[in-house]
């Protein structure tokens, strides 16, 4: 036991021992490094490049307490090739490349981006430094203000192209991006042309994804920044929780918003009201004058939220393929909508039903197979554990109310009075049907397509469910209520062999006679059901409920701190 105690003190001396030497270096370099000349200027920056790239090297990208250089490997190779030599300033000024860099950083909200992300705080402070500098101007005079600027820049240049193009989110299941990982070669090449053409914006722009759906997103955000308010304000908790509490926090976040002069002295119910209606009529929503789900909402949403949100839903853009299909279905969950694209127009829009919370409907790619007119449903085990099983055993004659059937493994049907229904509670040796007709809860077409979810698009029994403005109501598939207009354009681009026509008059037979067929498709139609909560209309952007908190979970995961 000694010897193990000996052991670990003496790696504990090292550690100590290393740990100080590595704070030693940290002072290396000199705070500044003054010269008298413009002609020693570039050299003595040139020096300076080239000690801070091989630091940067050895400490994992740090330059200094404060600096941190994210691509310092591919910074390295840049200079290195350049004899270490300025790439955005010279002979104590900046170049009008340089000029272009910092105000795209200082800009780059409006592709979704954040400027702290790029050393905007330190270069801006150079630059004031700079600038200000009357006096004796020695500022301009400095190599180790402007060897640090340039390679940040650099390091922000590297930062944003990957920004741009990839997304700060990670590739997932569904992502169609080959290129998820880029090389050293893609940095060097972009660098190559921005100093061949000296066009920081085009290049830059060219990695942007090619969607429609995302330029219509990002032509929005000026006209969001224009009133952007960057405050952070009191979230105020449901009245039901704690009534008074509720009420001396809802004051203060009108207070914050400024819409009454204090938060010291109590509102009467009168009074509250009518700032309450205030509120609401700035917001465009109804103003009643009571605090109900949307103004709770719209209260404890700010302007810096929303601006993640974009973020987050231009990054999922870039998860998309380079290249969209020329016909496909787009499915966005938190919008409730569906849109069929043709040739980069959309051919129309239906409102869909989702999946509830505790029933997600999942994002995903596949394509359109198989059209089934008047279906069965097969209900998942999941909604016999938590609806079947419970209802029949409150009622008896359950089975005979939802028109459900119970087969056995062969397909053989069960009387569902011989079960002794409360034998069970999850493992269920039986299938459950629902038969074919009006009544279903699939409706009378259903649309297959590759998953491993079980989930599906289809008409519903429940149509009335379509004028409601919260649709996040179904077990996980999703119903379409312009699901005749789907199928119609499912077979009609599914017409290699010129026999469209016949099979539309079909499913119209078909439908007539309530009978459950099928229909294969060859051609079969892309489908993107996706997750987005904003998107670009008329030049603003539209925003909707995070129904499945994803967009707040991403937040925190990777955007933390904004």
């Amino acid at each position: 036991m000694s010897k193990m105690i000996s052991l670990y003190l003496f790696l504990a001396g090292v550690a100590l021992i290393l740990f100080q030497e590595s704070c030693k270096n940290w002072k290396k370099f000199p705070e500044q490094d003054i010269v008298s000349s413009f002609k020693e200027l570039q050299q003595k920056t040139s020096s300076h490049i080239g000690g801070h790239v091989s630091f940067a090297k050895s400490h994992d990208g740090k330059i200094d307490d404060s600096t941190y250089l994210s691509y310092f490997k591919q910074a390295g190779q840049i200079y290195e090739k350049n004899s270490n030599n300025t790439i955005w300033c010279r002979d104590g000024n900046w170049l009008p490349l340089g000029d272009s860099m910092y105000q795209f950083i200082k800009n780059s909200k409006w592709y979704g981006l954040f400027p702290e992300d790029y050393h905007y705080e330190q270069l801006s402070g150079i630059r004031r430094l700079i600038f200000n500098d009357s006096a004796s101007k020695s500022a301009r005079r400095d190599a180790m203000l402007w060897a640090k600027s340039d390679i940040m820049l650099t390091d922000a240049f590297f930062h944003i192209l990957k920004d741009v193009k990839l997304g700060r989110l990670p590739q997932d299941s569904i992502s169609m991006r080959k290129d998820s990982v880029l090389k050293d070669a893609f940095y060097i090449r972009q660098f190559d042309t921005l100093i061949k053409t000296g066009m920081l914006t085009q290049t830059i722009r060219a990695l942007e994804p090619k969607v429609e759906g995302y330029i219509l997103l990002k032509d929005g955000i000026k006209n969001f920044l224009k009133n952007y308010d960057d405050k952070a304000y009191t979230y105020v908790p449901a009245p039901s929780k704690d009534p008074k509490r509720y009420k001396e926090l809802l004051q203060k976040r009108l207070f914050e918003g400024g819409y009454i002069a204090t938060d010291s002295i109590a509102l009467d119910s009168a009074q509250l009201s009518h700032v309450l209606k205030q509120f609401q009529e700035q917001k465009g929503i109804e103003a009643d004058g009571k605090i109900g789900n949307q103004t709770l909402r719209i209260l404890n949403t700010s302007d810096r939220e929303r601006f993640i949100r974009i973020a987050i839903t231009m990054d999922r853009f870039k998860q998309l393929p380079p290249e969209m299909p020329e016909k496909y279905v787009w499915v966005n969950l938190p919008a409730f909508s569906l849109q069929v694209w043709d040739d980069d127009s959309i051919r129309f829009t239906s409102r869909i039903v989702c999946g509830k919370p505790a029933t997600r409907s999942p994002v995903l790619t596949s394509a359109i197979a198989e059209l089934i007119t008047y279906p069965k449903w097969t209900i998942p085990s999941s909604i016999i554990e938590k609806e079947v099983l419970p209802g029949v055993k409150k009622n008896p004659n359950y089975f005979k109310r939802k028109g459900y059937g119970v087969f056995d493994s062969k397909g053989n049907e069960i009387n569902p009075d011989s079960i002794n229904w409360n034998k069970y509670s999850r493992s269920f040796p039986f299938h459950v049907v629902q038969g074919s007709g009006d009544a279903n809860a699939l409706g009378i077409m259903k649309f297959n397509f590759n998953n491993k979810y079980a989930v599906y698009l289809h008409d519903t029994n429940e149509r009335y469910l379509f004028s409601r403005t919260d649709r996040a109501m179904s077990h996980g598939c999703i119903r379409v209520q312009a699901w005749q207009q789907l199928a119609d354009f499912v077979v009609e681009n599914d017409n290699s062999d010129g026999r469209a026509e016949m099979r539309l008059d079909s499913i119209q037979r078909w439908l007539k006679k309530k009978e459950k067929r099928s229909i294969a498709i060859h051609n079969k139609l892309p489908l993107f059901i996706r997750y987005f909560t904003c998107e670009g209309k008329n030049g603003n952007i539209v925003f909707y409920d995070d129904i499945y908190g994803e967009d707040k979970r991403i937040a925190g995961k990777y955007f933390a701190g904004k």
